[in-house]
This record gives structure tokens, C-alpha cells and sequence, in this order.
């Protein structure tokens, strides 16, 4: 690691020189940037991140010298990822955001998108949900423009999931109905329809209108006439019938029978325990009304 780190700043060190050189027709500059890229990956080895981000980005201003925006956005994407290996995000996600600038300005849409998504990866894993929505939806919007639907569909997915979890139904409710109906025509995608109606139809049993959940539900047969007696079907309606009839130990057989056949995860099980909770509180509503 000390011989790679040495070599890095022997590097850095012939291309500063370079810069500060005498040249003919930028070619200072293309000498220059072939010696940061060198000295980038002398520090990457001796895993010196915040010299490896540096050096990118002067890797980025020869190349913005030498008006390649293509490679200086790649230049600011490596400077990225080495700032990923520090315990602050901040200097990475600002790097992503210089390279989707070069990105669009050049029409690669497609790479801006992904870093979109990248930057919206590093907001989810550290649990800042509205920023990791913000930015998988500026993703999941240019991937549409350029009709990768399939990964558009999945970063607005993840948009739904953070509104549902951050109670935002009525929005993760649009997102998921909306890429139901915009999946049952795709021979692809079309069988994942039955879980985003499923998702869907949790969001609505969580808000307090009971005869929109039952609408809801006789929407989705409509627009989805094979979800029609699904067991994700079946559970909507028995939900929907235990929480008009206010019916907590109805509701809770109803969630045991189906988790016993297809095993429900982290989120739609914390769905689940809210409208839970929810129907406990009118229950014992009510039974105050009639004391």
C-alpha cells in the first residue's frame, strides 16, 4: 500500500507539472489527465479515498479543458465512488450530481438516470427516505423518457414503498395502480400485477374511508380481471369485510391464514399492524359510545 501511495503522489505530482508547462494544442492537458487517471488508481490500490476523489476531480478538469464532457463525467463518477468508501456521503452524492449534469447536457440519459438511482441508493441506506424518493423518482422519469420501463417501474416502486412506509398512501396508491395497469400488457411483467394490486389494496385498507377500500378492491377486478380469485384478492376482500365488520380477531385469523401459505414481509407486515392498530382504536371508540 506505502509503494502504491508513493506512486499516486509521484503522479499526481508529473501532472500538476505538466499543467503548469508549457504546451501546443492542449496536448498539456491530455498528458496531464492520463497522469491523474494513473495517480487515481495508485490510490484506489492503496486504498487512499479521499487523494483518489481528489485527483478525479482534476481528472475532470482537463478533460472539461479539453471539451470531452463524456469523460469528465466518468472522471467525477470515480471520484464518487471513492468518496462511497468514507463515512460521510455528501462529497459522493456531489460528484454524482456533477456527472449527471455532463450526462444531460450530452444526452446520455440513460447513465444520468442510473446515478440518479445511485444517489437514491445511498439516501435509502441511510434511511433518509424523502431525499432516497426524490431521487428514485427523478430516475424512474428519465428511464421512462428513454423506455426502460422495466427499471423506471422499479425505481417508482421504491418511491411507493417509502411513501406507504412514510404514510403517504394516497401517493404510493397512485404509483403502484398505476404500474399494474401499465405492466398488464407486458408479457414480462404482467405476472407481478397481483402483488402491486395487493400492495395497493394494503395502502387504501390502512386509511380510514372503508368504503374506498371496497371500491378499491372492485376496481382492481375490473382493470385486472384474473385477479378475480387470487388468494391476494381473496385477503383484501376478507380484510376489508373484518375491518367493516370491526372485527379484530377476524382480522388477525385472516393475516395468520395467509402468512401460513405465502409468507409476508417487513413491509406489508407493518401495513398491516397499523391498520390493525387503527381498527382497535375505533373499536374501542365505540364501545366508549355505548358505556
Amino acid at each position: 500500500m506505502a509503494d502504491n501511495l508513493a506512486k499516486g503522489v509521484e503522479f499526481e505530482k508529473k501532472a500538476e507539472k505538466k499543467l503548469n508547462g508549457w504546451a501546443f494544442f492542449g496536448s498539456k492537458y491530455e498528458d496531464a489527465a492520463d497522469l491523474f487517471d494513473k495517480a487515481g488508481n495508485a490510490y484506489k490500490l492503496a486504498k487512499a479515498w479521499d487523494e483518489a476523489g481528489n485527483v478525479y476531480i482534476k481528472l475532470a478538469s482537463c478533460h472539461l479543458k479539453l471539451d470531452s464532457k463524456h469523460e469528465a463525467a466518468a472522471a467525477y463518477v470515480d471520484a464518487a465512488n471513492a468518496y462511497k468508501k468514507k463515512p460521510s456521503s455528501q462529497e459522493a452524492i456531489q460528484m454524482l450530481l456533477l456527472a449527471i449534469e455532463m450526462f444531460e447536457d450530452i444526452g446520455r440519459l440513460s447513465m444520468a438516470a442510473k446515478h440518479y438511482k445511485d444517489i437514491a441508493d445511498i439516501y435509502e441506506k441511510e434511511e433518509d427516505y424523502a431525499k432516497a424518493m426524490e431521487f428514485y423518482d427523478k430516475a424512474a422519469e428519465l428511464y421512462s423518457g428513454e423506455n426502460v420501463e422495466s427499471t423506471s417501474n422499479q425505481c417508482k416502486l421504491k418511491v411507493a414503498q417509502y411513501a406507504a412506509q412514510t404514510e403517504q398512501y394516497d401517493k404510493a396508491i397512485q404509483i403502484y395502480e398505476a404500474v399494474a395497469k401499465n405492466s398488464l400488457n407486458n408479457n414480462l411483467l404482467k405476472y407481478s400485477v397481483k402483488g402491486y394490486l395487493l400492495n395497493a389494496g394494503l395502502c387504501q385498507i390502512c386509511g380510514k374511508d372503508t368504503i374506498a377500500v371496497q371500491n378499491a378492491i372492485e376496481n382492481y377486478q375490473e382493470l385486472d380481471p384474473t385477479f378475480v380469485g387470487t388468494r391476494e384478492c381473496k385477503f383484501l376482500q376478507d380484510l376489508a369485510a373484518a375491518i367493516d365488520e370491526m372485527d379484530i380477531v377476524k382480522f388477525t385469523d385472516v393475516v395468520k391464514e395467509f402468512d401460513s401459505m405465502s409468507r409476508l414481509d417487513q413491509w406489508k407486515t407493518t401495513l398491516l399492524l397499523r391498520a390493525k392498530t387503527a381498527l382497535k382504536t375505533r373499536e374501542e371508540d365505540v364501545e366508549d359510545d355505548l358505556t
